[in-house]
């Protein structure tokens, strides 16, 4: 299975800011929209950067005042992403070494998705028990 598999049923929407918001926005939008991450992009659709609940946190760690600040100051730049054509398996690896909970999907150098770990293994569980059900009516048949 692959992650355009995965796309294909949770859609393609993404939550995106921009580098000069405020944290404090983007605290609201995460509560708002019930995520745990969003991605920061330029007028292109261009990733520059994520801000997960986890960067949150390393700045609430730095005072409240942090709060005031910008995204551009608590986003992680290095983004790791994948394409529709990594496998659930790639995937997870990448998120497991990685130790993060969110990778983007992009398409042409263009933001086109986003995976969660939740999602990932939802994929993955579903493609254990066809595959045991699959098994089950091989044997039957035997």
């Amino acid at each position: 299975m692959t992650v355009a598999a995965i796309l294909t049923r949770k859609g393609r929407d993404v939550v995106t800011v921009s580098a000069d918001l405020s944290i404090t926005t983007v605290v609201q939008m995460l509560a708002e929209h019930r995520i745990g991450a969003v991605v920061v992009t330029d007028s292109a659709k261009r990733i520059i950067g994520i801000v997960s609940e986890r960067d949150v946190v390393r700045a609430l760690a730095r005072g409240p005042d942090t709060l005031g600040g910008t995204v551009s100051s608590i986003m992680t730049t290095k983004v790791v992403t994948c394409t529709d054509r990594d496998t659930i398996n790639d995937v997870m690896t990448r998120m497991t070494e990685g130790r993060f909970r969110h990778l983007p999907v992009v398409e042409d150098d263009r933001l086109a998705g986003i995976v969660s770990i939740g999602d990932v293994v939802k994929a993955r569980i579903e493609q254990v028990e066809r595959e045991a059900d699959e098994m089950r009516a091989y044997i039957a048949t035997a």
